[in-house]
This record gives C-alpha cells, structure tokens and sequence, in this order.
C-alpha cells in the first residue's frame, strides 16, 4: 500500500467528516431535526448508507448514529516512522468518506436549488429507481459493458470530448463529478463538454451529478442499489454488496487533473468495491503485478502517454481503464462519417436539430426483413429508389421504406421478425439518428450535426449489414438493403411487408400452451440477479417484454448455448394455475436450488420472479379484491401507498412474493393473464400510461372477457390514488370484482 495514498486518503476521511459534522450541526440549527430528507425518486433513502449499514436516514436527526460510525471508522493520519500503512485503513477512511458524502448531498436536498445549479443548466443529482431498472436490461445483456465515474477537468475540451465520445463508442455508462484546480480555466468535465455542444442526461448514457467531488458519491450510490434491486441483497449485507459490485458491476473510476486529498479519499470508497481508479496524472501506482482488476490505482500521466496528438493519448488513456478493469468491449467499426455505439441509442433529435425525417406525423416509414434464396440476393448490395436527404427541405420529412434481404444455410423463417426487431438498436447506435418503433410505425429522425458530417440513407444499409452479419453470422451470410422513397416504390413495398406481419400475427395468436409441448426459459438477467428465471410460454411472454416464445425458440437455435433454453413441460401438475414438473425442475435447478415451485397463471400462489427488467408491476390490493397494473413510466402514488420505485424493491431481486409480480405489459392481454385468479377482470387501477398506448388491444381483451367497458371502469392515478378513493370509484363504476369470489 502506498503511503503517500494512504495518508493522503486519510487527511481527505478526516476533513470530509467535520465537514459533514459541521452542516449538519448548521442544518438542524435552521431547520430542527425533524426536517425530511431524500434522494428524489429512489425507495432505497440515502442509498449508500442503507445499503451498507442498514440504517434509513429520512429526516435530519437520523444521521447521528451514521455520522458517529464515520468518526469511528477513522483512522489517523500515518506518522513519519509508518512506511507501510495497514490497506484496511485506508479502506476505511474511504467508506467514512463515502457515507460523509452522502450526509452532505443528504443535507443539500432540503435546499430547492438542489441539484446544483450551473451557467447551462441543472446537474441531474443521484440517478432515479426508474432509470436504474430501466438501464438494467442493458446492463445484463451486455450492450452496456459496464459505468465509469469521470472525476475532475480533462486537459482540454477537445480532449474531454474525445475521451466521452470514446467511453459512449463502447457502450460503457457515464457518471460525471468534480472540477481540478490548474486545468482549462478550472472547469469541470461537464463545463467542458457543455461548451462543446455535447448533449447529456439519461438518453445518451452520460450523467453529470455536480460540480464537485462529494457529487460523485452518487455513482456509488447506484452501484449500492444495483445490488439491492438486481442481486436479492438486503440492506445492511455490505459484505455481500461489495463483493457483489466487484463480480457484477464493472466499473471504474477515471481522475482527471490534479488528485487531491478528497479525491483520494473517494477512490478509497471506490476501491472497496473493486473498482479500480485510473489517473492522468503522475501519483503512486496500486498495482502490484500487473494483471489485477481489482483494489487498484493506476497513474497514467496524460502528457506521457505514446501518441502523435492529445486525441490519439485520449483514446489510449480511455482503452487503459478498459484493461485495467477487464471490460470485455465488442466495437463495431462502422462505415460511416458519425460515431457509432450503444451509448447513442437513447438519443433524441429535436425539432430544432431535426435535418430530416421518416415516419411520425408527417410521413410513413417501415422495416421488414425477409429471408430469401442466396442466389438472388448480392451480399453487401445497398440501393436507394427515390431521392436522398439532399432533395429534402431542411426539417422536412418524406416517407422511407426498409427492405433487407438476408440469406444462409441455417436461417429459418421464424427467425424474420427476431433479426427484424434488431433493426432498433442497430440504427439508433449511430450518433445523431433516431429510431423509434417498429415494423410500419418505425420513425427514423436524423440530425443536422450527422448529415452535415456526411450521412445519408444509404448509410442506414451499411449499419444494418454490418450489424447483421456482426451478430447473427452463424446463420445469414448474405445481406441486402433496399431503400424506398419514391412514393410508388413505397406503396408497394409496404403492401408486401403488411402482408408478412398479418401472416405473423396469426401465427403466433393461433398458438397456446397447450398446443406446444415445451416452454422456454430466459436466463439473461442472472448476470445481476441470479436467482431468477423467466418461464416463457406462448401465452406468456417474458416480464422484460422483449421476449416472446417465437422469439426464444429463434434464440436457441441460433445461440443453443445462450440465455434461452428449451423446457419440456413434462407432467401438468395444475392446468388451472399453470403448473408442469418440467418448468418446476428447471426453475428449480436455475436458480441456486431457491425457487421451488412457479405457477404461469396465479399473482397467489408461487409467482414468477423478477430482476428488476420489468415493463410492469402487478400488486394485489385486498381491501378491494383487485389487483393494480403500474407501468414503469408511471412516477406518481398508487393505491396501495407505493411509487413504482418503491415496488420495484419488492417485486425484484429474483424475490417470489405471492401478491406482487413483475410482467411485460403484453401480458395483459393474454388470455392466460392471471386466470387463475380471475384474468383482466380482476384489474382494478391501470396507469394512464397503459391505458393510452394499449387502447385497441385492452379493448379487444375486455371484449373476450365479455365486458367490453371494461377499461373504463379500471381507475388510474389521474382520478384515484389511495384505497378509500378506489372503493368509490369502483363502486360508481360497478367494476366486476366487486362481485367475483374473494382472492384470499
């Protein structure tokens, strides 16, 4: 252990936790002890000092007891005759240093200019519940490898930029915190990107928490609920939390600028969770053989690193704490004029940056995919029928259609709509376009930065090719893409695509669980949560809703070794509730010999479990013999006195809670939705959300269930938020359940 970071690191425990002591003494003193404070959105209180100690800090008089376990965690500063300074010293200075943190971010959120205030805009403070589930799903199937904390000034704003364009190529997550004294002006990395015209926040992976170094505490703090919403780790297991980050969440920190005594601190925290801290600037190096990935600090002095220019050093600066953390990183080098990784994919082009676009309002656009002959199709062929973006109006929109010929030895017509659906996220990687949607509804927008750089439609065809046969090369071999905007061209090329999704439609609404003989299981958020399984039937999609049975049977056959797996059914122990021996034992044997027993149709008995990768959760309310549907972008108070954030911490961790379950929305309208318990009907407040995006087939579903109002006599958070307000809603209504057999 280096001396000079153990004393340093200590020096910055010691002055961060007075300093704590200190406004905390100054916020009782104006505001009283009983003053409440939060995070804004997050069940999990002050996340790190919960997760870790156990202990819920609502109000200002509860951060004693943490504030005294701070002071008790110190060590002292190591005396000149110490030349090998204990690590678990330094360890511990850096978890009293994270847990003073906390309290101090805990004591700014009284304040209404909490989060900080800057000349462009307001930093985003800790991340939301919503959007950690959210970015779960992205998380445990790898498009995003893993989170980097950026801390401090970058040595340039064309450096700062390089080195967070290069972060966003790999996919990899971004928290950003701190400014160092000396550099540009003493800017932070944020003020540096800001100035560039970089566009931040939860669309484009890249977070700016505060100004200063204690903000940074809050990429901790996700880490922390990542446990706890992924892993079933209880608050208060830190062992089983830390070591939990060290496996799962791979993540570093990269110091930028002058380390000063509080940053040191900080990497100490950082460090106990196995993350490693890497530097551009020259300190004492924690890396004793070169080949760990863990509890290390690495100096990179930036002006020392080989390169013709300080781009070229930023990109090496970046693949270092690549290899210093172990990321296993898949770039995809495309050929086009833009940047390109998943980290784009939650862009949005605004009207004001809108060059040109597909679909939406205005026009139509569509994708479909087709397998066809190999010998009439010439691999890598990209042809565009009709004008290009230069024959469009600046911020006009004309139609676009998407045909994409694939060929192979193994591919299976099944396989169409499972590639078709990859169309999203391959397009959307392309720094400056916009994909939303789907089959005909999709809607492409592209930027005035990423056309006056050179993109253009056919670029959209090289992106699919690529990705295709990047992805999915052990079973297409060839693959074409015609472009269609030539309005007659179009017209016909969509009639042709309509035709294949009517045809997949019946298909797979023909299909039930009796008629096929096995399931399929999704296994692909054991990576954060592995003690669940996803049983999926064709009447039961998966609770992530981007998986059907289809779409598994497709997954195996073209990865046998991947998440989804076939289950044979084997005995049917209970056809009412939907149990078979076959998915009992795999579930069984999936999930660490914890889940016994899992039901297809019952929210009552042995439900399925959950990751926290749901589209929505489902809660029996007893008092009104129904249960609630919360969608995830549904922020506001239900009736049984919970956010979604709140119930997520029940519904997930691979946690089976009779009563509480986590569903892809779909599901719903599954003639197997909960049937064992009374189906649809038993639905008694739906978010708005829902309601509004699902209309037509809600509808349909309550029409089979032989109430085709039905919808309108389900409440929702715009009229009725508690369980007395239920009641008389219900009541007025004459919802069903009123009058169906008691669930309990």
């Amino acid at each position: 252990m280096s001396k000079f970071i153990a004393t340093a690191a200590i020096r910055g425990a010691r002055a961060i936790v007075a300093r704590a002591e200190d406004e905390i003494n100054k916020a009782i003193e104006k505001y009283g002890p009983e003053q409440r404070v939060a995070f804004t959105n997050t069940a999990y209180f002050l996340p790190t000092i919960y997760g870790l100690t156990g202990q819920k800090i609502e109000k200002l008089g509860d951060m004693a007891p943490t504030l005294e376990h701070c002071k008790n965690l110190l060590p002292a500063v190591p005396s000149d005759k110490l030349w090998l300074p204990y690590l678990g010293n330094t360890l511990d200075a850096g978890m009293a240093t994270l847990f003073a943190e906390e309290l101090i971010e805990g004591v700014r959120s009284i304040e209404e200019a909490w989060p900080e205030q800057a000349e462009w805009g307001r930093y985003n403070g800790p991340i939301d519940d919503v959007q950690l589930r959210s970015w779960g799903i992205q998380l445990v199937d790898g498009r995003m490898p893993g989170f980097a904390a950026v801390v401090g000034t970058a040595k340039s704003t064309e450096v700062a930029v390089k080195i967070i364009r290069e972060l966003q190529a790999r996919g990899i997550l971004i928290f950003l915190a701190a400014k160092s004294d000396g550099r540009d002006g003493k800017k932070s990395i944020t003020d540096q990107l800001m100035e560039a015209g970089v566009e931040l926040g939860y669309d484009t992976f890249t977070v700016p928490f505060g100004s200063d170094t204690v903000s940074a505490v809050h990429a901790l703090g996700f880490a922390t609920r990542a446990a706890l919403t992924f892993g079933g780790v209880k608050a208060g297991q830190a062992e089983d939390i830390l070591l939990y980050n060290k496996y799962r969440s791979m993540a570093f920190v990269l110091a930028l600028g002058e380390v000063d005594d509080l940053k040191y601190a900080t990497a100490a925290g950082a460090v106990s969770y196995g993350f490693p801290t890497v530097a551009d600037t020259a300190i004492p190096n924690i890396y004793p053989n070169g080949l760990t990935i863990y509890e290390a600090v690495v100096s990179m002095p930036f002006d020392e690193i080989p390169g013709e220019n300080d781009l070229e050093r930023a990109e090496k600066l970046v693949q270092r704490c690549i290899d210093v953390r172990g990321l296993r990183i898949k770039v995809t080098k495309m050929p086009i004029p833009v940047s390109y990784g998943s980290a784009f994919e939650g862009e949005r082009v605004r009207k004001e940056q809108l060059r040109v676009e597909f679909g939406g309002k205005r026009s139509q656009c569509f994708e479909y995919l087709r397998m066809v002959d190999g010998e009439t199709i010439e691999d890598g062929k990209i042809t565009l029928e009709g004008p290009d973006i230069d024959d469009v109006p600046d911020g006009g929109a004309i139609n676009l259609g998407i045909l994409i010929d694939v060929a192979g030895r193994k591919m299976e017509k099944d396989f169409e709509p499972v590639l078709e659906r990859q169309v999203h996220h391959f397009v959307n990687g392309a720094e400056g376009v916009q994909h939303i949607g789907q089959r005909d509804i999709a809607w492409i927008r592209l930027s005035k930065t990423a056309t006056d750089k050179g993109f253009r439609l056919r670029h959209i065809g090289e992106i699919i090719r690529a990705r295709m046969l990047g992805e999915f090369s052990a079973i297409i071999q060839k693959v074409q893409v015609r472009l269609f905007t030539d309005n007659a061209k179009f017209e016909e090329a969509i009639a042709l695509a309509r035709q294949a999704y009517h045809e997949r439609n019946v298909r797979l609404a023909d299909m039930t669980d009796e008629s096929v003989d096995t399931f399929y299981s999704c296994t692909l958020c054991q990576s954060f949560a592995p003690t669940h399984v996803c049983v999926v039937s064709p009447e039961r999609l998966g609770l992530c809703g981007a998986y059907n049975w289809l779409d598994c049977r497709a997954s195996y056959e073209i990865n046998p070794t991947g998440p989804n797996k076939p289950i044979a059914k084997g005995r049917l122990i209970d056809p009412v509730k939907g149990i078979w021996e076959g998915s009992n034992d795999f579930v069984y044997n999936n999930t660490q010999r914890t889940v016994e027993n899992v039901t297809l149709y019952s929210i009552m008995e042995s439900p399925m479990t959950a990751c926290g990768c749901f589209e929505c959760i489902m809660m029996v309310i007893p008092e009104v013999n129904g249960v609630m549907v919360v969608s995830r972008e549904d922020s506001s108070m239900t009736p049984a006195g919970m956010s979604f954030s709140t119930l997520a911490g029940i519904a997930g961790g691979g946690l089976q809670t009779p009563g509480v379950m986590g569903i892809g929305k779909y599901f719903l309208t599954s003639k197997k939705f909960i049937s064992a318990d009374g189906g649809l009907k038993r639905v008694v407040w739906m978010s708005s959300f829902l309601k509004e995006t699902m209309v037509e087939e809600l509808k349909a579903a309550a029409e089979r269930e032989g109430v085709p109002d039905l919808i309108e006599r389900i409440a929702d958070e715009r009229s009725v938020t508690t369980v007395d307000e239920l009641m008389t809603f219900m009541q007025e209504k004459g919802h069903p359940a009123l009058e169906m057999d008691p669930m309990f």
